[in-house]
């Protein structure tokens, strides 16, 4: 269990960016399973390598480099050497990332990412920037570099999702079997029962999910379960709750997935959504001549051709003021 003591990891909202999840992390032994984000995944590598799995192979994200997950791709997550990674993320909502390609890019079509890594150590640098900013309340800042980080991610490594086109015939009977399993998600049948109310054997069910979903459906149950106690924790549930609500066991068992997927407990991550709450009531807001100088800067480089980043520096893991220990509990 060497190092896992070092890990930390923040997971909040800032209220002045609604919607867009944010992280910081330091992780060692830390491992995700496979599993998918709603959002867009921009995780920016300050130390280390994080190493996923994506797209059939493993992906390698070096100090430098972004790894870049469209919605709905299942992924994975865990250090590629023996000291870890540290990062930080931003998720931005598909419907941000389509305005933001609307606005700035000539991409047509539902637009995402088409590498899952890229070497840009000036983007890793504004999203770290975006970290800082809504760390320290300037809601200006925040949304001006989310902006402009994501505009850049797009010219450089942007391109049209392609259409989902069912690739086997069992393509239908997956499509079935995930509304039968969306619709008894507390108490879900058995593979051999589902796959028998849908006239199929439970191997063939087996693969027509995994090719259709990229996960076998006891895994895709388990990412759909911790999606919806996340929003039920957003809304104020208590840990406790949620976790029957969705059809966990009891609190320890939505602790143990919710961390493996979420990379926080799931007490820890609703705190953070109660602070974001109460700073809507009190927003901290910096001085308008700090706020100038801070876009003067930004501006400069909203072309994405500046090879001079703004004065946010990448914080230091002694810098992260919030960030809260990695722990089994909620």
């Amino acid at each position: 269990m060497a190092g896992a003591g070092k890990e930390r990891a923040r997971h909040w909202q800032f209220a002045e960016l609604p919607g867009v999840d944010l992280l910081r992390a330091r992780y060692v032994q830390k491992t995700f399973v496979r599993h998918t984000h709603e959002n867009f995944v921009i995780a920016a590598i300050a130390d280390g390598v994080e190493v996923f799995h994506h797209g059939g192979a493993d992906q390698y994200a070096g100090a430098g480099s972004l790894a870049l997950v469209n919605p709905d791709t299942p992924h994975t997550g865990r250090a590629g050497v023996p000291e870890g990674w540290r990062y930080g993320a931003v998720y931005p909502s598909p419907e941000l990332v389509a305005e933001i390609a609307a606005e700035t890019t000539a991409l047509r079509g539902t637009p995402g990412f088409v590498s899952p890594v890229i070497d840009d150590p000036y983007a890793v640098m504004l999203v770290h920037q975006v970290l800082r900013a809504a760390e320290e309340g300037n809601a200006l800042a925040a949304d001006t570099l989310l902006r402009v980080a994501v505009t850049r991610l797009l010219r450089v490594n942007g391109g049209p999702l392609p259409e989902r086109v069912p690739r086997t015939a069992g393509a239908g009977v997956a499509a079935r079997a995930r509304a039968v399993l969306e619709e008894q998600i507390v108490e879900p049948p058995t593979l051999e029962r589902l796959a028998g109310d849908l006239g199929t054997s439970p191997f063939a069910l087996l693969r027509a999910f995994r090719d259709a979903y990229g996960m076998p459906p006891h895994a895709w149950l388990t990412d759909v379960r911790v999606r919806r106690a996340r929003r039920l924790l957003d809304s104020g549930v208590a840990p406790a709750e949620a976790a029957v609500a969705v059809g966990f066991t009891d609190q320890p068992h939505l602790n143990r997935h919710f961390t493996r997927i979420v990379g926080v407990p799931p007490g820890a991550y609703q705190r953070e959504r109660k602070n974001v709450q109460e700073s809507r009531r009190e927003i901290l807001v910096p001085s308008g001549a700090w706020q100038n100088m801070q876009l003067s800067q930004t501006y400069a480089v909203k072309t994405a051709e500046n090879p001079t980043p703004p004065s946010y520096g990448t914080p230091s893991e002694s810098g992260w003021p919030s960030d809260c220990p990695v722990s089994p509990s909620g």
